[in-house]
């Protein structure tokens, strides 16, 4: 596999800032509890990889006002936003543009590195986060959300959404070489490396926990940046690959409506 990013039209594409914001305002008020739970403070390094348009990055840099925050990411647009939405954090959060698989950052020097939303978009799991490992310190945290597609759940509809869900993430990442349900497999990954105190939360993306319309934008994005390629995998037109997802939608909006994302949540110690 020499792509080593194949899923870079959609992360380049608009719909990505829109996915980017509405899942960390979904997702960070659960999640910043299981940060708080590392138990860090003080003067710490912390590293975002693949930190998109910043919105993790500056959160963990709020959350530790002592800390220094580097986010990573290939995407030169998405680096640009996060640079212009956060001067009032400069310079202790600062973003450049590296590779997961190869930082160029120097061995055992991050108290926290996090790895966001990325794992199940990239081929090399297990080489992107033995990468991670690499420049963490000893007693050091590994952060990590893979995702995993299997873990959506809407209710019965005129399509059959839990088709959609369990068929076409491995169909797509078939023709991407990328693992879409990653979130499953990152456990042995990390029992490979030796890490230790290795841990595995969820957080829950539901209509009773996210307000209705930020879970719905979260979908809406995801339609606008995947429909075509997925229907291009799914051997259906790019309008049934919309319809499932306006599906989708308005199942979030029926205020007697539920959906639910579970969002694996894994961390773990380097010896």
């Amino acid at each position: 596999m020499t792509d080593l990013n194949p899923h870079g039209q959609q992360m380049a594409d608009e719909s990505m800032i829109r996915t980017l914001a509405a899942q960390t305002e979904a997702i960070w008020p659960q999640e910043v509890e299981i940060i708080k739970r590392y138990g860090l403070s003080g003067n710490l390094r912390i590293l975002d990889g693949g930190c998109g348009t910043g919105e993790a990055s500056s959160r963990l840099a709020a959350l530790f006002p002592q800390a220094s925050v580097l986010g990573v990411d290939i995407i030169d647009n998405s680096l640009e936003i996060a640079r212009t939405r956060y001067p009032s954090l400069a310079p202790r959060l600062a973003f450049e543009r590296r590779s997961l698989f190869e930082l160029g950052l120097e061995d055992n020097a991050f108290d926290l590195t996090a790895c966001r939303h990325v794992l199940h978009s990239i081929p090399h799991a297990a080489r992107v986060i033995a990468e991670l490992v690499r420049v963490t310190r000893p007693g050091g945290r590994l952060h990590l959300i893979p995702e995993d597609y299997d873990m959506i759940h809407f209710q019965s509809g005129t399509r059959d959404l839990r088709t959609f869900w369990h068929d076409i993430p491995a169909k797509f990442g078939a023709a991407t070489g990328t693992d879409l349900y990653v979130g499953r497999n990152t456990v042995s990954i990390l029992l490979e490396l030796a890490l230790e105190e290795i841990k595995v939360d969820y957080v829950i993306v539901d209509t009773l926990r996210v307000p209705r319309e930020v879970f719905a934008t979260i979908m809406t994005a995801w339609r606008d940046g995947y429909a075509e390629p997925t229907a291009q995998v799914a051997n259906m037109t790019t309008a049934e690959a919309i319809a499932h997802f306006d599906q989708m939608i308005a199942n979030i909006h029926d205020p007697r409506g539920y959906a639910v994302w579970m969002v694996p949540v894994l961390s773990a110690r380097k010896p």
